[in-house]
């Protein structure tokens, strides 16, 4: 891996309009900032984490890498470029699987690539290449109701991957699965992140699964999200046949982790219970505007 930047996110900072009743407030005048002056640049090839709080602004910052909204302030450079919409320089896995379910397993990962206008043989070639990669050869003809959650998440990967991103955005992929399946994917992806020499940012709430996965760890604050560190990771190998959770530098830095994360984690479940409550007095203060007194 290289030191060159492939992504640099400059003092980025994005804000939204809150709604109270059926008025939109504008931003300008009442603004909710989710991001606060964000800053970090993600290396070629790089495996990068980002973990945080629930609601610290993490999928809102995937979002903006994705081109699907546009910061308020500041700027995030692709390969030196500013970053002006979605384009299939870079694909995108959400948590949940968005396949299209009257397509099958091949169908869906050739998607991308007939986006691109690649012709139908290669095109398929490709596609089982990729269906391959993931471990799912001798599935392809079949309908995503006919997959498990599991395999449906391959299936995503594989086409996220097979249109050949520079790249790599992942929102939350497994938080979906049961444990075991979530484990066994952390392995495959970091099997399928050293054949391919992807760069991915892999957005989580998970801890462990942060460890386990990032070269690097980007620790996020409650709202407005801001990093609030970044911590190398220095294993060389996630997949000997070591149990790698058992190790003691990796409790160590689960541990170092989340210190940095508990109190983020306390003052997020505040901000959500006063919203709630705020919420709450509002909607009573309207049935009460309501009411007619004789």
């Amino acid at each position: 891996m290289t030191t060159e930047s492939k992504i640099s996110i400059r003092h980025v900072h994005k804000a939204f309009g809150i709604q109270r009743g059926s008025k939109q407030l504008k931003a300008e005048n009442q603004p909710v900032y989710a991001l606060q002056d964000i800053n970090l640049e993600v290396r070629q090839g790089e495996f990068m984490v980002i973990v945080g709080p629930s609601g610290c602004g993490k999928s809102t910052l995937l979002d903006l890498l994705a081109g699907l909204t546009k910061p308020g302030s500041g700027q995030i450079l692709l390969d030196g470029k500013a970053i002006s919409g979605p384009n299939l320089d870079r694909g995108i896995v959400f948590q949940q699987y968005a396949l299209f379910p009257w397509k099958t397993a091949i169908a869906n990962v050739e998607f991308g690539l007939e986006a691109k206008g690649v012709g139908r043989k290669e095109r398929r070639e490709t596609a089982q290449r990729f269906i391959d990669l993931v471990g799912l050869g001798g599935f392809e003809h079949r309908y995503p109701h006919e997959l498990s959650g599991g395999m449906k998440q391959r299936i995503a990967i594989a086409r996220s991957l097979a249109y050949d991103p520079e790249v790599l955005l992942m929102d939350e992929p497994f938080a979906a699965l049961d444990a075991q399946t979530r484990e066994t994917l952390q392995s495959e992806l970091l099997r399928i992140w050293e054949a391919t020499g992807k760069t991915i940012i892999f957005i989580t709430h998970g801890i462990e699964e942060a460890v386990y996965l990032g070269q690097r760890v980007a620790i996020m604050t409650s709202r407005p999200g801001r990093i609030k560190r970044v911590i190398d990771i220095p294993f060389e190998s996630r997949r000997s046949e070591e149990d790698l959770r058992s190790n003691p530098d990796f409790v160590k830095l689960r541990h170092e982790i989340w210190e940095l994360l508990k109190d983020e984690v306390s003052r997020a479940q505040e901000q959500e219970k006063s919203k709630t409550l705020d919420a709450y007095a509002e909607g009573r203060s309207s049935a009460k505007g309501g009411v007619r007194h004789g």
